[in-house]
């Protein structure tokens, strides 16, 4: 995978490559999360933002911290680099993280053994790394302060069901047969410490294609396929896209739509995809297992999910969200949140010919107001939901351009 960031399509498991690649392999002693004392479960509240899990925890009796949950990373990440300051480190070292391809070398702190906090859980072992720089911007992206990533170490020792349509976490013992009984069983496998899936994807060119994906709840997209355009090739209808930065740079491609996947019995159709551009092989020399792409939160919050690592099984549920139409940004316009609480958004990309793009604006653009509505009183997925609402509806927009302020007519358009 690679890191993508920032975007409206995030790839956040994309880090996983330079966390469990460039890192030495891990201790024999295992990190892991288990129930505190006799406890048969656990329930943690989460907050669904931009496609992304977050919860809070605390970290050496400091905190709360806000992390993004994420099946893709096998090691704990500390993205935000005051965290070294801020949860009382006895000892660090620095490593060194590889780039992509001929991406220079990026340095960081590996912790030692850390107390995490987490309601109804305690940790055993669970150190991390702490970036030294914060290339990513997660903040930024989310609208709200982002510390870092969990991922490998809070799966591996529990079945944990995601119910995104009442905002829990119930975290249980593998053997608790309950928890799986109104679920459809998905085999899984568990490789470089991340799940994969097979699923049956009807190909532009109309092919049927067995398909392994990474489980990715840290990507916020449906679907990613990878080195499909030069096998496949795209769809009649598609858009260029800045698909994120990685630590190496800028990752780009295409967004366009699937006919259909199938995953176990479920067969979901008309899905909104990522194709990141065909990579030379050497570009992808860090990859430790083979795979076609991802399957990412877009697509997951349409069930209740049950991992179970321990089985090498997920279980699926439809939520009523299951047949909600997958849509995508009908402006053209790519941005972020900065200053005071994330609410100045920022356009970091305008896409060429799109409906921004017709009326002028540019990156750099700062977005004040929506129909009359200041952005200081909407959250970044807010302002997400206005721009996919409608092909054809008009919104006015209030950007702050060139020195001054400017009104503009925004008609979106539905473009895949």
């Amino acid at each position: 995978m690679l890191f993508k960031l920032p975007s409206r399509i995030i790839f956040i498991s994309v880090l996983v490559l330079f966390i469990q690649v460039c890192l030495p392999t891990p201790e024999a002693k295992a990190q892991y999360f288990d129930l505190q004392g006799k406890s048969k479960s656990a329930t943690i509240r989460f907050k669904l933002i931009r496609n992304l899990v977050v919860i809070k925890l605390m970290i050496n009796n400091r905190g709360p911290f806000n992390f993004i949950l994420d099946t893709g990373v096998g090691t704990m990440v500390l993205t935000d680099p005051k965290m070294v300051d801020s949860i009382d480190l006895k000892s660090k070292r620095t490593i060194k993280l590889a780039g992509l391809g001929e991406g220079e070398e990026f340095e960081a702190y590996n912790t030692p053994v850390l107390k995490v906090d987490i309601p109804g859980l305690e940790s055993f072992d669970v150190s991390a790394i702490i970036l030294k720089t914060e290339h990513f911007n997660l903040s930024g992206f989310v609208g709200t302060p982002i510390h870092g990533l969990l991922g490998y170490e809070f799966f591996n020792n529990l079945a944990v069901k995601l119910n995104f349509g009442d905002s829990t976490i119930t975290v249980y013992r593998p053997g608790d047969k309950r928890i799986f009984h109104k679920g459809t069983r998905i085999p899984i496998t568990i490789e470089g410490n991340k799940p994969y899936l097979q699923a049956l994807i009807k190909m532009p060119n109309g092919t049927l294609q067995q398909k392994k994906l990474v489980i990715d709840l840290g990507a916020g997209h449906p679907v990613s396929l990878e080195n499909m355009i030069k096998k496949h090739g795209l769809p009649e209808k598609f858009v260029t896209a800045n698909l994120g930065v990685g630590l190496a740079g800028p990752i780009s491609g295409f967004l366009s739509r699937i006919d259909e996947i199938d995953v176990g019995k479920f067969r979901i159709k008309n899905v909104i995809a990522s194709f990141p551009y065909d990579y030379d092989t050497t570009t992808l020399k860090y990859m430790p297992e083979e795979r076609d792409g991802n399957l990412g939160t877009g697509l997951l919050k349409r069930f209740i999910v049950t991992f179970n690592y321990q089985n090498s099984e997920i279980f699926l549920a439809p939520s009523p969200a299951f047949d909600d139409p997958y849509e995508y940004d009908m402006s053209g316009l790519e941005y972020y949140g900065t200053g005071e609480g994330y609410k100045h958004i920022i356009v970091s990309r305008v896409e060429s010919g799109s409906p921004a793009d017709d009326i002028g604006l540019e990156a750099g653009d700062e977005i004040t107001a929506i129909n009359f509505k200041s952005v200081l009183d909407m959250t970044l997925e807010q302002v997400d939901n206005m721009f996919k609402s409608k092909d054809g509806r008009n919104l006015l927009i209030v950007v702050f351009h060139d020195h001054r302020y400017d009104r503009v007519i925004l008609t979106l358009k539905r473009r895949i």
